[in-house]
């Protein structure tokens, strides 16, 4: 049986439509003997195929955008991962993100699970990522998907799209945007682990405790002293690490608290949502 001969403009679409090498292309049309629709499938299960191999692949690396939408009071986070920052810092592969944050404002599912549901162009984008894995060869997923609800939400990308913040305050008013802001980029710079000490998890505020029991134990303090300075440790945590008490970076001064309230006595944060590569 003679190999189906396939011309250049077919391998050409094929590859505009996928993104996948010339020789893949090429190849997954002879196998299909020349059924464009069947050898985009091939290339599918190629790259579905990719993916289970390369699943315990670390994908330290990637692209995080946050968007909020026209009317301020949501937004959302999405983080692409990838194995390489050559591949992270491809224009493609960020308008992929980009546009992967799009659907998910758009739709604003409730979960990483019903987000791959969405469809992109008409494919689900759990589809997309097995064809991004045939066409760059890496390990490709949506590590990461925030959503926040708020009478005003605002959002601060860092640098080079290595982190993304969302800022839930508790009014509505453009006027506070430029504060929400600020203190979105008050959690990328300070990473804050909670909005205030009632928000720290349990188990965090129990590891502290151990840590300041140990630090003092270790520096010869008493053993009826140590529940005292861990505590007194465990109040400095809270200073450093909840948002609201952090000093306010832009001001050295003031604490985000305080920061917010000078803008209107009432103003505060409600929540905020942080997502980084690494």
């Amino acid at each position: 049986m003679s190999e189906v001969n396939i011309s250049a403009t077919a391998v050409k679409d094929l590859r505009d439509q996928t993104g996948a090498g010339m020789m893949d292309c090429k190849k997954a049309l002879v196998e299909a003997g020349g059924d464009f629709d069947k050898a985009i499938e091939l290339l599918r299960l190629r790259g579905q195929k990719m993916s289970e191999k390369r699943a315990d692949r670390d994908a330290k690396e990637g692209v995080v955008i946050a968007l909020v939408n026209e009317a301020q009071n949501k937004g959302i986070i999405v983080r692409l991962s990838c194995e390489t920052d050559f591949v992270a810092k491809n224009d493609d592969f960020v308008q992929l993100t980009k546009d992967i944050a799009k659907l998910a404002l758009d739709n604003f599912p409730g979960d990483r699970e019903a987000l791959y549901q969405l469809k992109l162009n008409g494919v689900t984008l759990e589809t997309v990522m097995s064809e991004q894995v045939a066409k760059i060869g890496e390990k490709i997923e949506i590590s990461d998907y925030q959503t926040l609800e708020a009478p005003l939400v605002t959002s601060y990308i860092h640098m080079g799209y290595k982190a993304g913040v969302l800022v839930g305050l508790n009014k509505a008013d453009d006027k506070f945007v430029e504060a929400g802001r600020d203190v979105a980029m008050q959690v990328a710079a300070m990473k804050p682990v909670a909005l205030n000490k009632d928000d720290v998890a349990p188990e965090i505020i129990a590891k502290e405790i151990e840590i300041g029991k140990e630090i003092a134990r270790q520096e010869g303090k008493a053993e009826d002293m140590l529940e005292k300075i861990a505590m007194g440790k465990l109040n400095k945590f809270f200073k450093e690490m909840t948002l609201l008490n952090q000093v306010f970076v832009k001001d050295g001064k003031i604490s985000v608290e305080e920061y917010l309230k000078s803008k209107n006595p009432e103003l505060t944060a409600t929540a905020f949502k942080h997502v980084k590569l690494g």
